[in-house]
């Protein structure tokens, strides 16, 4: 699909917003609703061929009495993710009243697989639901989301596409809240750079390796989403073969990067928050695990925690100044792993720029 038609794709539900949410939330609140909402509908189309699987799979895995039921449903719907509710948001477009759809709405979400319903709950999305049941606005929404005049299912839109219609979308709503996008990812080509440099000497070896990726300012996943793509045109499966670790300190962001992940059809770990800020705790454990270390950090953060910094197993070439968190960033690398000459320049060089 080329650039103009993802380009309506990413306008038609900017318009969605427009139209469902003016007179609900102030113009930088849309994204609360809308990201959420554009995944939903992703999954939803992703699972509709395997619904029918998937509740009988249920079914069996209930009468049996099973209840470690994970493996075995996402197994029925042939990905990392399902839904064992009854509904899908085309059966929701016809209720009768708004307390229906929105109680069936919410068992809908329900039926989510945890590792969808952790996206849900960071994201707070079902905190929004009572105030768009009250203004009659649910309905409306998810009627917009689900017309043919949009195909969001990956016979319509791959992958990569709903990447992209996706970044468009967190682009221009980090316009709207004064936000530059330097803030959330890195231009797409200085990351496939750094994808390269860190792929390309094992080409050979991805489609029988294992791998630990782990970014330490993830922003919005840009790192993942572009090593997935470099893994796929090598002919290996992402999933099957990397597993990806993020850290980022802004709740929005991790959030996003969740979402960017889950439309990617890719998974991984991203804490979010003060637990996750990369100078002071490492809350996945890493130390000594990971086989890349691929980030762009914020260079010369002036204002950090001296207190904290001076406990840190990591500073062994010397503690960092409390103005040269550039070396701190350095550390924190080669604490996670010994790193390659390519890997510390895809950091160092990005960093100062």
């Amino acid at each position: 699909m080329d650039q103009g038609q993802l380009n309506w794709i990413a306008n038609f539900i900017w318009g969605i917003a427009d139209d469902v949410l003016r007179d609900l939330y102030v113009r930088g609140k849309y994204r609360d609703v809308i990201l959420p909402m554009t995944v939903l509908r992703r999954l939803d189309a992703v699972l509709e061929p395997t619904k029918q699987a998937v509740l009988d799979m249920k079914a069996s895995l209930d009468q049996a009495k099973i209840t470690n039921q994970d493996a075995a449903l996402r197994q029925a719907a042939g990905q990392a993710f399902y839904n064992t509710s009854r509904f899908t948001l085309r059966d929701l477009k016809a209720r009768a009243s708004q307390q229906q759809l929105k109680a069936d709405f919410e068992a809908y979400l329900d039926g989510f697989s945890p590792n969808v319903q952790d996206i849900l709950e960071n994201f707070e999305f079902r905190n929004q639901i009572p105030r768009l049941s009250k203004a009659d606005a649910l309905g409306t929404l998810i009627e917009k989301f689900t017309s043919p005049d949009i195909d969001l299912s990956p016979a319509g839109l791959d992958n990569h596409g709903m990447g992209t219609v996706f970044e468009e979308l967190v682009r221009r709503f980090n316009e709207e809240n004064n936000e530059e996008a330097g803030e959330h990812w890195t231009p797409r080509d200085a990351v496939k750079l750094m994808a390269k440099l860190i792929f390309l000497p094992i080409a050979d070896e991805i489609e029988s390796g294992t791998y630990l990726l782990y970014d330490a300012a993830c922003g919005t996943g840009g790192m993942f989403v572009q090593s997935s793509h470099f893994i796929e045109a090598e002919g290996a499966d992402t999933m099957a073969r990397v597993t990806f670790y993020g850290q980022e300190k802004n709740e929005t962001t991790a959030r996003l990067a969740q979402i960017n992940l889950a439309v990617h059809g890719l998974e991984g770990g991203i804490r979010a928050g003060n637990d996750a800020n990369t100078f002071y705790n490492d809350p996945h454990e890493l130390v000594g695990q990971c086989d890349f270390v691929m980030t762009n950090t914020s260079p010369n953060i002036k204002q950090w925690n001296t207190d904290m910094k001076h406990r840190q197993p990591r500073w062994k070439y010397g503690v960092p100044s409390a103005g040269n968190t550039n070396f701190a960033w350095v550390q924190q690398i080669m604490h996670q792993r010994i790193c390659t000459a390519a890997q510390l320049m895809g950091r160092v060089t990005w960093g100062a720029q």
